[in-house]
């Protein structure tokens, strides 16, 4: 039955992705018009898939989903398509549309005031940084001025005043909003509420309040569960214990022995299904290549954008072993332009020592080959391949017997993160450099990859945005672009 106050209701929803890959079981709950939900889970736990749901892109295989009909639906993914990089911005947008829009550049203009971008409209996509990329996949979703605001990992690329800038405009926002988000404290300032996917029962939790009031709520429910458990398992045992009493009394006592056992097994049966929490990431350690010395890296310029320009700097910047280097500055000024130039040898004012192994964590992943399997992708980079090695380091990072033969492209962003950091284990770099790799990323990983980036021994290049990680890992050089 449709209820004039729900925006979009499942109702025993069931999907899975094949025969052999079970995302929702028999999942249940609705949402409100005019409320912010936030929706979460591990990383493949199949939040995407839901979302791909709710739009109509995907069919449940059984159960029932309502949608308002009257709604208007816009869905910002989590990155721009490949083959939308070389369209031109007004091309981009126009595509968002079933019919022409005489007015497009207008609705541009505006839209692109909201997300606080300037540029333009003839600037090809793939000309963008990923924290610009991040503002346009927002402005895709208003220029259509949607009932349903759909947002996946909005906060992924950009700087602290573009995710204040994105936050305020969620608190002020009046129609009903989905996001998926790991940013816990970005999500405790305007949500509502939310949707919990739990990976192994494959079912979806609701609760009302921020995150934090979750993982309260969470607690305390395994809290009761187990001790609830713990009363079956004393009385179980005493049923057992009196059973095989009676039983070896023989005669009719036989019998009673039989109404312990099957009193025993009621109670077994009654135990509750205590939810697991989501697994993070084994502790690891990158292996740094061990034949280096002396200087790996030097940087004596740099270019920026600076007012639509490229404007050249000085710089002096030397780095050995152990050393980390932090590059900072504000989206758009050239930070992932430049460690890419670094990270092919093609900058001119830098020089990498001969015969260092490079590292490279792209923020789009675009280092990985998405036709290759996740097996052949680790093997790669090895410098002897050996399965069982490959297989235990894999293992430390979730990828287990189930997806270790899936394609790359097939696998969601946060388990593409997860296949980069095990390459990045496998491949022994001397060089690491890495480019927003919180994103995507389950925030229950997130202090283990920050501990073993802090502990890594080879020199390091990092950019990113999320100051509570970096704070986390040792940084001996900054070089902050805009000043």
């Amino acid at each position: 039955m449709a209820n004039d106050n729900v925006a979009v209701r499942f109702n025993n929803v069931s999907f899975e992705y094949g025969h052999d890959k079970p995302i929702l079981d028999e999942v249940s709950f609705a949402l409100r018009r005019g409320t912010k939900i936030t929706l979460m889970g591990q990383n493949g736990a199949g939040k995407s898939t839901i979302l791909n749901l709710i739009t109509g892109e995907l069919k449940a295989d059984d159960g029932s989903i309502y949608v308002d009909p009257s709604l208007k639906i816009a869905y910002a993914k989590q990155v721009i398509p490949r083959e939308q990089m070389d369209l031109t911005m007004r091309e981009f947008f126009a595509a968002c549309f079933f019919e022409k829009m005489y007015d497009i550049d207008r609705r541009i203009d505006d839209v692109l005031d909201v997300v606080n971008l300037k540029a333009s409209h003839d600037k090809k996509i793939g000309d963008f940084s990923g924290g610009q990329q991040a503002r346009l996949l927002l402005a895709s979703a208003l220029i259509q001025d949607p009932d349903l605001l759909i947002l996946d990992e909005p906060t992924n690329n950009l700087d602290r005043a573009g995710i204040e800038h994105l936050t305020q405009f969620l608190m002020e926002y009046q129609k009903t909003c989905i996001v998926i988000s790991h940013d816990a404290d970005f999500l405790n300032m305007f949500t509502d509420g939310v949707l919990y996917l739990d990976v192994f029962t494959k079912k979806v939790d609701q609760y009302i309040g921020d995150y934090y009031v979750v993982v309260a709520e969470i607690a305390a429910r395994i809290e009761k569960d187990e001790r609830k458990n713990a009363q079956y398992e004393k009385q179980i045992q005493e049923n057992k214990d009196k059973a095989n009493f009676f039983a070896n009394k023989g005669g009719g006592m036989r019998l009673v022995a039989k109404k312990m056992r099957e009193k025993a097994q009621e109670m077994e049966e009654s135990k509750v299904a205590v939810r697991r929490e989501d697994k993070a990431i084994r502790n690891f350690t990158i292996p740094n290549q061990p034949d280096l010395s002396g200087e790996i890296l030097h940087i004596s310029s740099f270019n920026i954008m600076q007012n639509h320009e490229i404007v050249s700097k000085n710089a002096n910047i030397s780095l050995g072993k152990k050393q980390h280097l932090l590059i900072e500055g504000p989206n758009g000024i050239g930070k992932s332009t430049l460690i890419e130039s670094l990270a092919r040898g093609k900058s001119e004012g830098a020089k990498i020592a001969e015969g260092v192994k490079m590292g490279y964590y792209r923020q789009d992943f675009s280092t990985l080959n998405f036709e290759h399997t996740v097996r052949e992708a680790l093997l790669s980079v090895m410098k002897a391949e050996n399965e069982e090695h490959m297989r235990s380091v894999a293992s430390g990072f979730l990828i287990g017997r189930e997806i270790i033969g899936a394609k790359i492209g097939t696998l969601s962003e946060g388990q593409k993160g997860l296949v980069a950091f095990a390459q990045l284990v496998l491949l022994e770099p001397g060089l690491l450099i890495l480019d927003e790799p919180t994103n995507h990323i389950n925030f229950r990983h997130l202090p283990i990859i920050a501990k073993a980036l802090d502990e890594y021994q080879g020199t390091m290049i990092l950019v990113s945005h999320v100051a509570e990680f970096v704070e986390q890992i040792r940084i001996d050089e900054r070089l902050d672009l805009e000043k």
